[in-house]
């Protein structure tokens, strides 16, 4: 049975979903390989953790507080970051894969996705300024009254901004992936022979 906080704690190659997590604090904790699968981690709080190579897809995370927490390798799909609470809300992915995830109207701003698949992802109406998508997949992400200002996306593919519906004041695109800006205009771009 668990503690209600803990602190400067290793976990390893443990199965929450046979051992449940029970509610309370974790603070400067590394979980490593451990599944999170369909876990229901509501109202737990993890400050400055460590998930490494974990598997958190569907995990339930109602009220979840998560600062400054970084996710690394990890598998991460269907998880409902608008769900969590907002209260200094802050985190980074490094590689992982947060494939049909929604964060709805969260405030993300400078969060770093590394490295990361973020298909299908819902980011409508969040604030993602300042944010940075590094070498990550954002193919069906959804952009809608998103604040993207000062975003930047010039190592990242395959997505479909319509500036018309989000700010985005001083975001960086390459112009190798500029045609993901002018596809409602729906024109033909050609490189140059």
């Amino acid at each position: 049975m668990r503690e209600a906080y803990v602190l400067d704690q290793n976990f390893d190659n443990i199965d929450f979903g046979k051992a449940p997590l029970e509610k309370g604090e974790d603070e400067n904790c590394t979980f490593r390989n451990c599944n999170f699968e369909y876990v229901n981690l509501s109202e737990c709080k993890f400050t400055d953790c460590e998930f490494i190579e974990c598997n958190l897809s569907m995990a339930k995370l109602s009220n979840t507080a998560f600062r400054d927490v970084i996710f690394k390798e990890s598998k991460m799909f269907g998880l409902q970051f608008s769900d969590c609470n907002e209260f200094g809300l802050s985190f980074k992915f490094d590689e992982c894969s947060l494939n049909n995830s929604t964060f709805y109207k969260t405030t993300i701003k400078k969060t770093l996705f590394k490295n990361s698949k973020l298909i299908e992802v819902d980011f409508e109406e969040c604030d993602l300024s300042g944010a940075v998508f590094t070498n990550s997949d954002l193919a069906g992400a959804v952009f809608v009254n998103t604040n993207l200002e000062k975003t930047d996306f010039r190592t990242s593919i395959n997505y479909s901004i319509d500036p018309n519906v989000n700010k985005l004041k001083k975001a960086k695109f390459s112009l190798s992936e500029v045609h993901g800006l002018l596809y409602k205009l729906d024109i033909q771009i050609e490189r140059n022979s």
